[in-house]
């Protein structure tokens, strides 16, 4: 029985020895941050479900959906909790998520379960102005990009990958771009020109 837990323990090591950190940079076509772009790296060796560190929560407050992109593992029931003194409204059209909140008011909240992957677009049918997006996914290894363009995600699994990008603005199929790539041990750093953002 020792000697099974023994060689199960360094199998187990040298894969988790060759996680490394990838460090991306997404600009626009004109060489600006692309903000909020939604960065997958899709592996075959994935560390398990997604379990990210932000909250899976999209709230309405000032007139907005706070935060404009929101990323949530896929069977994620999402609160939509009303922070402003007028009544909201939220519906999707989305193939991934179709749903439709009837007008609740302040302080209160409403959730829905996202049970299947893709970008899910958010309106408001009493305020026209209001967009956000939830992205449902079934990759550890997500993020959203800051108001540099810029993400890092650490201990991504060394060799073949593909890499994913995700933008309301992208003028592509599904606003999203891939590319095959491959991580090295020591990890990766690039950057990505998004032509038509």
């Amino acid at each position: 029985m020792l000697v099974r837990v023994l060689s199960l323990s360094l199998l187990v090591l040298p894969a988790a020895a060759l996680a490394a950190p990838v460090d991306i940079t997404v600009r626009t076509s004109d060489g600006k941050p692309l903000v909020d772009a939604v960065v997958l790296i899709d592996t075959p060796r994935a560390s398990g479900p997604p379990q990210f560190d932000w909250a899976y929560e999209m709230a309405q407050q000032n007139i907005s959906f706070v935060p404009h992109v929101l990323i949530v593992p896929v069977g994620t029931k999402v609160p939509f909790p009303n922070r402003d003194k007028v009544r909201h409204h939220v519906y999707s059209a989305s193939k991934p998520k179709k749903f439709d909140i009837k007008l609740y008011g302040k302080d209160e909240t409403r959730s829905i379960v996202f049970d299947k992957p893709g970008a899910v677009a958010l309106g408001c049918n009493i305020h026209d102005q209001m967009s956000g997006f939830i992205y449902v996914t079934d990759t550890p290894y997500a993020m959203r990009t800051d108001a540099a363009g810029h993400i890092r995600i650490a201990n991504v699994p060394a060799g073949a990958a593909t890499i994913r990008i995700w933008h309301p603005s992208l003028r592509l199929p599904g606003n999203e771009a891939a590319q095959a790539v491959s991580i090295p041990a020591s990890g990766l750093s690039t950057s990505y020109t998004m032509k038509g953002s």
